[in-house]
């Protein structure tokens, strides 16, 4: 019910901004607004009038639309908005009297909208909460298990090399480095080090999102080996070990790091062991013996069992404060990351680079919204301000019934001096809603297929 709710309250709030842009925009360019509708279809009880417009929540939440008057009312829209309204409007109130710049702006307005309230969550995000970022710029080590062929030149780097660049930006934290590594709009990945190390190029599309997944999964930071948090009845609770201690040692191994103290553990499910813990300034002998756990094995869809203590990193996460300016600029820069990664996918997927398979439809966007709730308001209002840009831009599609589809027919309309005959508009508006249809079966067959799969 958690999930449910949350979902509702993600997808009728995108909805509601989108819809608010267009029925502000019709309303200050003079157009007659008779309908302002959440979701498709009948409406529900939740109704109310207010001047010249009605205001209702309708049965099928999957988007929301502002009925304009006008004398042009397309059948198949008729059917989705609720059915026809009979009010009579003067000439001067309908949508296609008025003039063409005027049209436009109204068309527009629900993506602007989208983006703009991306752009302000974003910002008000890094205004009053800051951002966090994990300050480690170290590779423990290259996992070799799963990194892409063309990624196996990275397998000659020496561990313990510390990033200081990544396709020439200073890799201040191992947040920055993801970030850079995930960026769709490099083809390649240039890794520079410290200590005399010499750069590697990895040739790496940025529309092979999987191959960059895995890098980044391959890359271990060096995080310290100190004890963040211990699960109580695991091994390492009942071993005597706290948090806050450091495991400098297994069974006489040195432990250099988080990735030594993981990996001896993962590989002794069942064999005790002998730890030397530091805690302050004394240490001492402590002996775990780590449970069997079996898990799925991500890159070969596999289970495999592994040793388990229960324990977690301590990692020194800093904590990074915006001011006014610096808000509205990491605002920008975020929703325009949003724009160009949702712009790439979408020319991955035309050009075959990118599978459809990673389509996500309501069931997904129901799942995320869930989870991302549990970790708080604003990593949900961060995940809004992405759905909210992916609506933007899908919106823009050439489809006709979304609003890059009219905004054709009016460039259209501007190049030929006439609007298309109504006709015209009928047949491409059902052949959009097809496509639409399309869409949606495929959006919906991914989404089952994770849930089955």
């Amino acid at each position: 019910m958690f999930t449910i709710a949350v979902f509702l309250i993600v997808l009728g709030v995108l909805v509601f901004v989108h819809e608010l842009g267009h029925f502000i925009a019709a309303k200050a360019v003079g157009i007659g607004v008779p309908r302002f509708s959440i979701g498709f279809g009948p409406p529900t009880p939740l109704q109310f009038r207010r001047g010249e417009t009605e205001y209702i929540v309708a049965w099928i939440p999957l988007g929301g639309y502002v009925k304009m008057a006008s004398k042009e009312e397309l059948e198949e829209m008729s059917k989705l908005e609720g059915g026809e309204t009979l009010e009579e409007w003067p000439e001067d109130k309908l949508f296609e009297n008025k003039p063409l710049w005027a049209r436009m702006m109204v068309i527009s307005a629900g993506v602007t909208m989208n983006v703009i309230f991306a752009f302000f969550a974003y910002a008000g995000i890094a205004a009053i909460v800051g951002r966090a970022e994990d300050p480690t710029t170290h590779i423990a080590l290259v996992e070799p298990a799963g990194l892409p062929g063309a990624a196996d030149a990275l397998l000659a780097v020496p561990e313990d090399v510390q990033v200081i660049r990544l396709n020439g930006d200073t890799v201040r934290s191992w947040t920055v480095l993801r970030e850079i590594l995930l960026d769709r709009t490099s083809d390649r990945l240039r890794f520079e080090f410290a200590g005399g190390v010499g750069p590697v190029t990895v040739a790496i599309p940025g529309t092979d999102m999987e191959s960059r997944l895995a890098i980044y999964d391959a890359l271990r930071p060096a995080w310290p080996n100190r004890i963040g948090v211990t699960q109580p009845g695991m091994p390492a609770a009942d071993g005597g070990i706290e948090a806050g201690d450091e495991i400098i040692a297994i069974d006489g191994q040195p432990v250099r790091h988080w990735e030594d103290l993981k990996r001896m553990v993962s590989r002794s499910a069942g064999v005790e062991l002998g730890l030397q813990v530091r805690r302050g300034d004394s240490v001492f002998a402590a002996r775990v013996t780590p449970e069997e756990r079996t898990i799925p094995d991500l890159l070969t869809g596999e289970d495999r069992t592994e040793g388990w203590i229960g324990i977690g990193a301590d990692i020194d996460i800093i904590r990074i404060e915006y001011g006014p300016i610096e808000a509205l600029g990491e605002g920008a820069a975020n929703t325009w990351r949003d724009v160009v990664d949702v712009f790439v996918t979408i020319k991955g997927m035309f050009v075959g680079t990118v599978s459809t398979g990673e389509l996500g439809g309501p069931i997904l966007i129901a799942q995320v919204s869930g989870s991302v709730a549990a970790l708080g308001i604003a990593p949900l209002l961060a995940f809004m301000a992405l759905l909210s840009v992916n609506l933007a831009v899908l919106n823009m599609l050439p489809i006709p019934v979304l609003d890059g589809g009219h905004l054709v027919f009016l460039v259209l309309e501007g190049i030929r001096g006439k609007p298309l005959s109504l006709a015209w508009r009928m047949r491409l508006t059902q052949a959009g809603m097809l496509v639409l249809l399309a869409i949606f079966v495929l959006v919906f067959r991914n989404d089952i297929m994770r849930l089955i799969g």
